[in-house]
């Protein structure tokens, strides 16, 4: 433990300064720091040597504008890499929600990069009710960086996809390339990884046009996961949102991250950060102080209003930030803007955004934030996507959020799962999802583009594991296989796990072509997990949130449990037909009734020649549908039929439907390939597939 030593501020070596902006801002003649607290009594910022970490000065912020304490420092004392943190005085009172101590050194929530690592320390973990420990967290905590924020973007600008035409590849940085042999070597698992050429060669031979990264903010392992000798993987623990993880850098996160954007964007792929704005690492009561807590705990976080030494934990993790009070929606703007602007990012992916519309009365979908997100020139057109859940009371909320954004849709995932699995009474369910969940997401004027539909996501079975394992297998994360969702609506084959049966191993692939295909075949925005076109296996992990390892790193090529015929070219092929055919991504939701003279814009089939009647709709037993699109003018019509029976179907076309229909994919086969000619009015549907014709005449 350390002793803290008493230093004395040196207030006449910094002039007031500026309230805005907010975090350490190099003018080019010196640094101005700002930082809010409404309830401290004085705010000094700490410098540090570079080379031994010791604190070499401390300044009082000497200027405060209403809750903003700032102050100013020449560039004779500070400039670009100078390290920091704050110290803030004021009561250390729990049982009122304030934790003041300034033997805590507290790291600026608005840094744009930070140096060090959090270490436990009895110095960081919160002070007893009882009174604050006089032990300096200094050595334990990691130091803002100031930073210059030239970069030469090169006249690279954002590719601004619409949302129709978005299809989104979700990926962890360090683990897509950490394996990848065409990267360079001091390069894989970091950020320039991602500018490799044969990184987004691939991503654009996927069809792929946006990259849907796990957080890139500065986070932290959970001190329990580092005692089990395990660390957090996936990154949902932040303790600086401005700052780029330093894990994936090679040497400078800021610059790095930046050139990343820039090749990305050159490719014409956009990049969506994943953001977790609900909590911090700083835990509950117990838990560790080192920014929010020590600057302004009531502020900042939801408290018991009936005991506020206690922290409301509506994300699982100990805290919940209160994105209702005005210090956390000004940061939370703040940052997003600062990402959007100074970063390139193209949109958000917020984790359990519900917590950011939390009012005392619940969920609010007219909350200040939204409507501050919604009117900012920065913000307005950056691509929203929301977690839409907490785990707060009410905090289920998918399809509740406002027109603008879009939300992952689970249902989407649960529907095509269990249809695939071979469940009876899927097909009506089935239909809303292939039509873009309408029944969610088309109040107050939203479009189909609202669903961000997904079969796998970090979270879960990867694509292989949904066809190999029914049960999860989550020993090596030592938790006694508790943690993960139990419920998967999986089904292995008939085997669980690895196998060299052909048969199963047939079926599997098959099976993964026909969740693929049902995929990209959507009304909606499609969301693909990265590997899965490998086939990459987690052994039955549903949660490898710890696994830094090969458990969750993907292997190129891949060589995992059976081969992965064809899953590269399946997506391929369904990517280049989405982008071909319009009717397969509307702006729009389907009426299902004639346009004038026209048809409808959609039919639903019944594989005995005639449109779904409500009993057909009611049929339990009923595992095939046939979906028919009419194509705009000069067009040829689409029709799509899916059958999850493990028998072949003979399929009648209704007469005023006859045909000839030429197919153009086939799951049945490897690679999704048709390996027929053009088919009449009966159509011979092979068992668990898909078949997509379009009408040759």
């Amino acid at each position: 433990m350390t002793k803290s030593r008493a230093r004395a501020p040196r207030e006449s070596a910094t002039s007031s300064g500026l309230p805005a902006p907010l975090g350490a801002h190099w003018t080019g003649e010196g640094v101005n720091f700002a930082v809010f607290s409404a309830h401290a009594e004085q705010i000094d910022v700490c410098l540090f040597d570079p080379a031994t970490g010791e604190e070499r000065a401390r300044y009082r912020l000497s200027g405060r504008t209403e809750d903003i304490w700032h102050g100013f420092l020449p560039q004779s004392v500070a400039g670009p890499g100078t390290l920091y943190g704050f110290r803030a005085h004021g009561p250390f009172a729990p049982r009122e929600g304030h934790r003041f101590n300034p033997n805590k050194l507290l790291i600026d929530p608005c840094a744009l990069d930070v140096a060090g690592e959090l270490l436990p320390a009895a110095a960081v973990n919160d002070d007893p009710d009882d009174g604050p420990l006089p032990l300096d967290s200094a050595p334990f905590v990691p130091k803002g960086r100031v930073v210059a924020v030239e970069f030469d973007w090169q006249d690279a600008r954002s590719p601004a996809v619409p949302w129709r035409d978005t299809v989104i590849y979700e990926l962890h940085v360090k683990g897509f390339t950490q394996l990848h042999p065409e990267v360079p070597r001091a390069w894989r698992g970091k950020y320039l990884g991602l500018t490799a050429p044969a990184v987004i060669g691939h991503l654009k031979s996927l069809g792929v046009t946006a990259v849907e990264l796990l957080p890139c903010h500065a986070f932290t392992s959970e001190t329990f996961l580092l005692q089990r000798g395990l660390s957090n993987y996936w990154g949902y623990n932040p303790f600086a949102w401005f700052a780029p993880a330093r894990q994936y850098a090679v040497a400078d996160p800021v610059l790095e991250f930046r050139q990343m954007v820039r090749a990305l964007h050159q490719a014409g792929i956009e990049v969506i950060l994943d953001i977790v704005l609900n909590h911090t690492a700083e835990g509950g009561a117990g838990g560790r102080t080192f920014s929010l807590k020590g600057l302004d705990n009531a502020s900042y976080y939801r408290l018991d209003l009936a005991n506020p030494s206690a922290y409301l934990n509506y994300a699982g993790c100990g805290n919940t930030l209160d994105a209702g009070h005005p210090a956390a929606r000004a940061l939370i703007l703040d940052c997003l803007r600062y990402w959007a602007q100074e970063m390139h990012v193209d949109g958000f992916r917020f984790d359990l955004a519900t917590v950011l519309a939390r009012r005392e009365q619940g969920f609010d979908p007219d909350n200040a934030l939204f409507g501050a997100i919604r009117s900012d020139p920065v913000l307005a057109y950056a691509k929203m996507i929301a977690e839409p859940w907490d785990l707060g009371p009410g905090g289920y909320r998918l399809g509740g959020f406002p027109t603008g954004w879009s939300e992952w849709n689970d249902r989407y995932r649960d529907t095509v799962r269990t249809f695939w699995r071979g469940d009876a009474g899927q097909v009506p369910a089935l239909a809303e999802r292939l039509a873009g969940s309408s029944d969610l997401f088309r109040r107050g004027g939203r479009r189909p583009q609202a669903s961000i539909n997904f079969v796998t996501a970090h979270d879960g079975f990867s694509l292989a594991d949904l066809v190999s394992y029914e049960r999860r297998h989550n020993d090596a994360n030592l938790e006694a296989s508790v943690d993960g969702h139990a419920e998967n609506f999986s089904w292995n084959c008939g085997v669980e796990g690895p196998t060299t049966d052909p048969a199963i191993v047939a079926l599997r692939e098959r099976q993964m072509r026909n969740l693929l295909a049902t995929l990209l075949l959507s009304q909606g925005v499609p969301m693909l997990q990265a590997g899965d076109e490998l086939a990459r296996s987690q052994a039955g992990n549903n949660n490898a949130y710890c696994q830094d390892n090969v458990t969750s790193w993907i292997v190129w090529p891949y060589a995992g449990p059976g081969p992965a015929a064809g899953l590269r070219d399946t997506i391929v092929a369904l990517t280049a037909l989405r982008r071909r055919r319009p009717e397969l991504r509307r702006d729009r939701f389907f009426k299902g009734s004639p346009r004038g003279a026209r048809q409808a814009d959609v039919r639903w089939l019944h594989p005995e020649a005639r449109d779904m009647q409500q009993s057909d709709w009611a049929d339990p037993a009923l595992r095939c549908l046939g979906m028919l699109l009419r194509a705009e003018e000069g067009a040829r019509d689409l029709l799509i039929l899916f059958s999850s029976l493990d028998f072949d179907v003979r399929w009648r076309m209704p007469d005023d439907a006859p045909g000839p229909w030429q197919p153009c994919l086939d799951t049945s086969a490897p690679g999704a390939e048709p390996g027929r000619g053009a088919v009449g009015p009966d159509i011979r549907l092979p068992s668990r597939s898909v078949l997509v014709l379009e009408r040759m005449a």
